[in-house]
C-alpha cells in the first residue's frame, strides 16, 4: 500500500505593512473610537520607518480624516466627522443586558 503524503500547510507570516493596516484599522474601528471619532495611533517599536511613513501616507490621501503627529511621544491623533446623518452612535439593546439564567439540567 502507498502511503499517502499530508500536505504541509504553507504558513504565510504578514508583512510589516499589513500588520500595522491592521492594527490601525482595528483602533479606528474600535467602538469606543467610532463613538468619539477620534483616535490615538501610537508607534511600536517595531513599526519600521518604511512601514509607518507608507500606512500614515495612506491616512493622510483619506478624505475626511484629520491628522496631528505628536512629536513628544511619535504619536498620531486621528479625527474625523460623521461621514452622513445615516451614521449611528453604538447603542446597548436590552436583550443583550439580560441576566443569563442558570441552565435547568
Amino acid at each position: 500500500m502507498a502511503k499517502k503524503q499530508a500536505k504541509q500547510a504553507v504558513r504565510q507570516e504578514m508583512s510589516g505593512i499589513e500588520r500595522l493596516g491592521l492594527r490601525v484599522s482595528s483602533m479606528i474601528n474600535h467602538p469606543i473610537a467610532q463613538d468619539q471619532r477620534w483616535v490615538k495611533i501610537h508607534r511600536l517599536d517595531t513599526d519600521g520607518d518604511r512601514e509607518w511613513d507608507e500606512v500614515m501616507g495612506l491616512l493622510s490621501e483619506t478624505d475626511g480624516i484629520e491628522m496631528t503627529f505628536n512629536d513628544e511621544d511619535e504619536s498620531v491623533t486621528l479625527k474625523w466627522e460623521a461621514s452622513s446623518e445615516n451614521d449611528h452612535q453604538v447603542e446597548v439593546h436590552d436583550e443583550f443586558l439580560a441576566v443569563e439564567e442558570v441552565a435547568p439540567f
